[in-house]
Formats: C-alpha cells, sequence, structure tokens
C-alpha cells in the first residue's frame, strides 16, 4: 500500500483560466513556482522543469478539466527514489468559479514517505491558496 492525499478548493475564475494559470509556464511562475520559474507550457508527453531544479513529466493534459504529473521523490539524502503521480482536476461550477482538486499518490510508506507527503501536501495546499488570489 502507498501514501497519498487530496487537497481541493474553489478558485472564484472560470475554468479556462485557472487551467491556463497552471499550464501557461508564465502565469505559473508568477504565484506558484515563483524561484526558478516554470521552464516551458504543460504538453502531455513532455518535461518542463520548475523551480530551475526539478524534473517534471507531464503524462496526462485534458483541456480545462485535468492535468496529470509525475516527479520524483527523494530519499533522506535528497535523492530521486521513485516517482509520484499528482493529478489535478479542473470542474466548472455554475456560479462561473472552478472547484480544483489536486491528488498526489505512490508515497511508499515509512517515517521518510510520509514526512515527504505531508511536505508536498502543504506544497500543493499553498499553491491553491496562491491561486484564488492570483
Amino acid at each position: 500500500m502507498s501514501l497519498g492525499f487530496s487537497v481541493s478548493g474553489r478558485i472564484g475564475k472560470p475554468v479556462a483560466e485557472v487551467f491556463d494559470a497552471v499550464v501557461n509556464p508564465k502565469k505559473l511562475s508568477g504565484y506558484f513556482t515563483t524561484i526558478g520559474g516554470a521552464s516551458a507550457p504543460l504538453v502531455a508527453g513532455s518535461g518542463v522543469v520548475w523551480w530551475g531544479k526539478v524534473p517534471v513529466e507531464v503524462d496526462e493534459v485534458v483541456k480545462d478539466s485535468r492535468i496529470v504529473l509525475r516527479w520524483d521523490a527523494t530519499d533522506t539524502d535528497g535523492k530521486p527514489a521513485y516517482k509520484t503521480r499528482i493529478e489535478m482536476n479542473f470542474e466548472p461550477l455554475d456560479d462561473g468559479g472552478t472547484f480544483v482538486t489536486i491528488a498526489e499518490s505512490g508515497w511508499q510508506e515509512g517515517a521518510v514517505g510520509l514526512k515527504k507527503s505531508y511536505l508536498n501536501c502543504e506544497g500543493w495546499s499553498q499553491m491553491l491558496a496562491c491561486m484564488k488570489a492570483y
């Protein structure tokens, strides 16, 4: 069994605008990957770099609906050990806003996986909070 989590929140903007704020590197760098930026748009089958040093594999992009990414989970020494999977879903709301859910899974059980998953859960929660203000 692997560890995982899900965070979600309502963003008071249309789904197309919220989705673009994630796939567009200039916009993403304006509120989330602020140090080092995002190297390229999120396109299925491609790889990008966030924060100037973190490789991100883009598995799936469904416009205004879903993004699936993979990246390295690190061991206690900070070295890549295995991949986790990030799934972002964007749901248009009747009031014109967007409900965003971000789930990350694949963390190995144990103290290291638990700690690292909590850190990433905090990071994705911060991303949602930043999106509200962006």
